[in-house]
């Protein structure tokens, strides 16, 4: 039976999912999630389902018109019913508020814009086809979100992690008694990560065949399901030779055979493994940075950027559709290139 890709069983989860999402959620949003199935990833969809359960979940708790009604029976009248004064409320709940759990759930500026995207997703939808005469939640602003700081390593802390995925020195007794065993898979994951800049989705669902050792390149599936190459250099050659010369050894459990990258089990390593990974290496390098899998590939963008001054290829290398979101996240360091620029060109000879 042939092995079903990493990105295919996903997106199968993810439809499963959303089906189970939409038990809990009102019966005419069956018709959004089929209308906008062509156009949208299953994983943005089940996003969509989990921020529109919240808020009917708020809905059915604090508005009295909705307070003894079934989730299933709230009718696509509700929509319109609504106003900008709802909404600023729900905004308002965001921020804090308990699950039934009695867990207590906050959420940032991107938390809270996010879930208004969702509810503008569904808006739009309706009104498009005109099962709706208004859409009251554009008289709503988006938040405002404050850029963060890049968190990277910097050279000298990308040759100590490296230096310590080899050795091992600083790990317990314990760990390195496992790492004997690891340290030329990891060696391999995180010199991928630090020199191509693929995120940590890519980098699991990658499959053997999806290294081309010929052309120095691999084949990954990007946020949205299309596929694309990224290259490699010298380094990351050399230490995917070495992990290939010891994945040849390793027979993979069913299902997992095509793996690239195994977990001891000798099933394809997860995302959360990968994350756990990443920690307990860059923990004994810096102690005031949270390393993460998606830190190195902001790491391998503004080397990248730095090395070429070419935004437009770092936004085609990280796979960015849009290159306004690699100057978002690189802003300072466009600021820095402009700055560097101010006494380029001269007007007069001295």
């Amino acid at each position: 039976m042939k092995e079903i890709t990493y990105d295919k069983q996903k997106n199968l989860e993810y439809v499963k999912k959303l089906r189970e999402l939409q038990n809990e959620l009102p019966t005419f949003l069956r018709s959004f999630f089929i209308g906008i199935d062509q156009t949208t990833a299953p994983r943005t969809r089940v996003a969509y389902a989990t921020d529109l359960k919240i808020f009917f979940e708020y809905l059915m708790s604090y508005n009295p018109a909705y307070k003894n009604i079934k989730v299933n029976e709230i009718p696509l009248d509700v929509l319109t019913d609504l106003t900008a004064q709802d909404f600023e409320e729900f905004i308002q709940y965001l921020k804090l508020y308990d699950k039934p759990d009695g867990k207590i759930i906050s959420n940032t500026e991107r938390g809270i814009k996010r879930k208004l995207s969702s509810l503008r997703a569904m808006y739009h939808y309706y009104h498009k086809n005109k099962m709706i005469a208004e859409n009251p939640i554009l008289q709503v602003d988006m938040p405002k979100l404050h850029d963060k700081a890049i968190i990277r390593l910097d050279t000298d802390e990308i040759a100590r992690f490296l230096d310590q995925i080899e050795s091992g020195d600083k790990l317990s007794k314990k760990q390195q008694e496992y790492h004997e065993k690891t340290k030329v898979r990891d060696l391999a994951l995180i010199t991928l990560f630090l020199g191509t800049g693929i995120r940590v989705s890519e980098c699991v669902g990658l499959d053997l065949m999806d290294v081309d050792l010929n052309n120095d390149r691999i084949k990954v599936v990007r946020k949205g399901g299309y596929e694309d190459f990224v290259y490699f250099g010298e380094e990351v050659r050399s230490a995917l030779l070495s992990y290939l010369d010891e994945r040849e050894n390793i027979i993979a459990i069913q299902n997992h055979e095509n793996a690239l990258f195994l977990s001891s089990r000798r099933q394809r390593l997860s995302v959360r493994s990968v994350e756990v990974l990443v920690k307990k290496y860059a923990q004994l390098v810096t102690y005031n940075k949270k390393i993460t899998p998606h830190k190195l590939r902001s790491t391998y963008g503004t080397a990248l950027y730095r090395e070429t001054n070419d935004i437009y290829l770092v936004a085609d290398v990280l796979g960015h559709k849009d290159v306004n979101t690699t100057k978002k996240h690189y802003a300072a360091l466009e600021e820095e290139r402009k700055r560097s620029a101010r006494n380029a060109v001269k007007l007069r000879d001295e």
